[in-house]
């Protein structure tokens, strides 16, 4: 029987390409998005697991993906704007977790996989609430770790530098309108500054390492991140 997972944030981006490489590889996959239950409430992550099971008798694999970036200073951060981004990209990977608990250590072999992103491990300037979520995220990823050891239960993040998605684009698109410079000279010049390698990373290949991570070469990661920054974390 094809293993099952929930994949969340699956309407574009990571997301999507993870939902794409997971189905290409023979999983059943639920794929998630505003659409389907509001993540940020305990009532939605209830929905979006008991929706899958309802859909597949079982869930061999968790994928938060789901997020957004907000940037300001601190003393300027907007109150509204901490709590939600600290809800979808922390509290909902949590409540997935505790909700499809059951269900993953059923089959002997269930895996959380959360997308944390490079943030998870470094902050940047004026994205407080993203970098707190995203280090949060990974004292999740270790603790379930821990506690799913005895009944099977993995728990690894992948931590990507920037990836060409739709919320990085558009990050390079205002900072350049800003600015008045070039896009180009943005994307070098200040979004990819910290990497070693100036690019962004494709959708396609952090969905491969998914793949990889949630296969069964992927069974001995577990409480730890796995690093794709173009050497951001090696200065």
């Amino acid at each position: 029987m094809s293993r099952a997972a929930l994949v969340t944030g699956a309407a574009s981006g990571i997301g999507r390409a993870i939902a794409e490489r997971l189905a290409a590889d023979g999983w059943q996959v639920h794929g998630v998005d505003l659409a389907d239950g509001d993540l940020t409430t305990r009532e939605g992550n209830r929905a979006v697991v008991d929706a899958a099971l309802e859909r597949f008798r079982r869930l061999d694999a968790v994928v938060p993906v789901a997020g957004f970036q907000h940037v300001s200073p601190i003393r300027e951060f907007d109150e509204d704007r901490w709590d939600a981004l600290l809800a979808v990209m922390l509290t909902s990977p949590f409540l997935l977790a505790k909700y499809a608990w059951e269900a993953l250590a059923a089959g002997g072999d269930g895996r959380f996989l959360v997308v944390a992103s490079v943030h998870g491990l470094v902050a940047s300037p004026f994205k407080a609430g993203y970098v707190s979520a995203k280090h949060g995220v990974m004292g999740l990823v270790k603790t379930i770790a821990l506690e799913g050891a005895e009944a099977g239960i993995s728990a690894a993040a992948l931590c990507p530098a920037y990836v060409r998605t739709p919320l990085v684009e558009q990050q390079v698109a205002a900072q350049a309108a800003a600015h008045g410079v070039a896009e180009q000279r943005v994307l070098e010049d200040v979004i990819l500054a910290p990497q070693a390698v100036k690019r962004l990373i494709e959708p396609e290949e952090v969905a491969e390492t998914a793949s990889f991570l949630l296969g069964p070469a992927g069974r001995s990661f577990t409480g730890a991140p796995v690093v794709m920054d173009l050497g951001w974390t090696a200065r």
